[in-house]
């Protein structure tokens, strides 16, 4: 079932097996998923993985990445955090401890910053992340109560080429539950990091977790449907995409968020 709905998913966002796909594999279940799945179809894939430095959980994350790859016979690219950027994400943290900035938001901007630079040279078509419909129901309504409504222009199976810098992303398990893939996992014994990330501190989000574990699975179909019909208008709005001035990657800015965090002060 879960299978045919993403085979769905990339026929309706046009996703041709001949280009190549970079998964974004950060060790957990869900990037797993996608990477069986869309080589199980016939696609042309190859991982990515950005080794964070966070101790012993990134170790098992790039062991279990690694494993992974070589059960499914498929090339991956490492790349080192410290390295690409120049200090560890560790030390990004301690500098803006002081922002109301989570850590798991500094973390996305570090780790988007290097998929999109990277696949880029490696003259990616397209990077496909494990994103699933949970995930991007908490995110929509997130930045709704946030009052960011402008955040969600990334909502959606695919995000169209905005910029020539830009990579095109897809997320195959758009229309997924997390349920289906915890399901998926375990019967065909895909290995995953099962802790979660001791760095994390995303509050908001369990909360918002909590509130859609009272809807049932109809109800946040339903939802997915409004919120694509919500997403159209949001779209027409998206800001233009300039370069930043520092490091000359897209940016809705004068200077990227990554670049931000680097020059902040402790």
């Amino acid at each position: 079932m879960i299978e045919e709905k993403v085979k769905k998913v990339l026929k309706k966002i046009r996703v041709n097996k001949k280009e190549k796909i970079l998964i974004a594999l950060s060790g957990g279940k869900d990037s797993a998923v996608v990477a069986q799945i869309m080589k199980k179809l016939g696609y042309n894939i190859q991982g990515i993985h950005i080794s964070l430095g966070l101790g012993k959980y990134s170790e098992k994350c790039l062991e279990v990445v690694e494993k992974l790859c070589g059960n499914l016979e498929i090339k991956c690219y490492i790349y080192d955090l410290k390295k690409e950027t120049g200090n560890s994400m560790i030390n990004y943290f301690r500098k803006n401890a002081c922002k109301n900035i989570s850590t798991c938001t500094i973390c996305g901007i570090f780790k988007k910053w290097i998929l999109n630079k990277k696949a880029r040279e490696l003259k990616a078509n397209k990077i496909a992340t494990g994103h699933h419909r949970d995930d991007e129901l908490q995110t929509f309504l997130m930045n709704i109560f946030k009052g960011s409504p402008q955040l969600n222009s990334n909502f959606g199976p695919i995000l169209e080429n905005k910029d020539k810098k830009l990579i095109v992303k897809i997320k195959p398990l758009f229309f997924i539950s997390e349920k289906e893939i915890e399901n998926y996992v375990k019967k065909n014994k895909i290995p995953f990091v099962k802790e979660i990330c001791p760095y994390r501190q995303e509050t908001y989000r369990v909360e918002i977790r909590k509130i859609f574990e009272k809807f049932s699975d109809k109800e946040k179909e339903n939802m997915m449907k409004n919120f694509l019909e919500l997403f159209k208008k949001i779209k027409k709005d998206i800001q233009k995409i300039n370069y930043c001035e520092i490091c000359g990657e897209p940016s809705r800015n004068r200077i990227c968020k990554k670049c931000s965090l680097i020059s902040s002060k402790k």
